[in-house]
């Protein structure tokens, strides 16, 4: 079992995603709702996945990766991107994200990056 911390500006997809993480046995273990509290959260639970939107106020998901990596090199993130958006994708694996998923979510398509970045 895994610990996850969700970071989206959107009520409605932490909620989906919580769903689906707990649902398939792993534990969420924090919510965030912009970049600076995704960096305050990990530094404090120490989560072994973050699922993180790329696109939030105070500060976007790409920034607060950039930082979270940028302290723990071993960080596991995977990005959630809206369709269309190729370039910031290409731009989050680039500065270490694990793999990305596009929203609207396909739950086994959640399911099988979390897999496969945890393996």
């Amino acid at each position: 079992m895994a610990t996850v911390l969700i970071v989206d500006d959107a009520t409605f997809m932490r909620m989906t995603l919580k769903e689906i993480v707990e649902q398939n046995g792993h534990r969420v273990v924090g919510e965030a709702e912009n970049g600076q509290d995704a960096i305050t959260h990990y530094r404090i639970l120490q989560p072994d996945l973050v699922l993180m939107d790329i696109t939030m106020p105070v500060l976007n998901g790409l920034e607060a990766m950039h930082q979270i990596i940028e302290e723990d090199p071993s960080a596991k993130v995977i990005m959630c991107t809206a369709l269309g958006q190729k370039k910031v994708v290409m731009q989050c694996i680039e500065a270490g994200a694990k793999d990305f998923v596009t929203k609207p979510f396909e739950r086994h398509r959640i399911l099988d990056a979390i897999e496969r970045v945890l393996s």
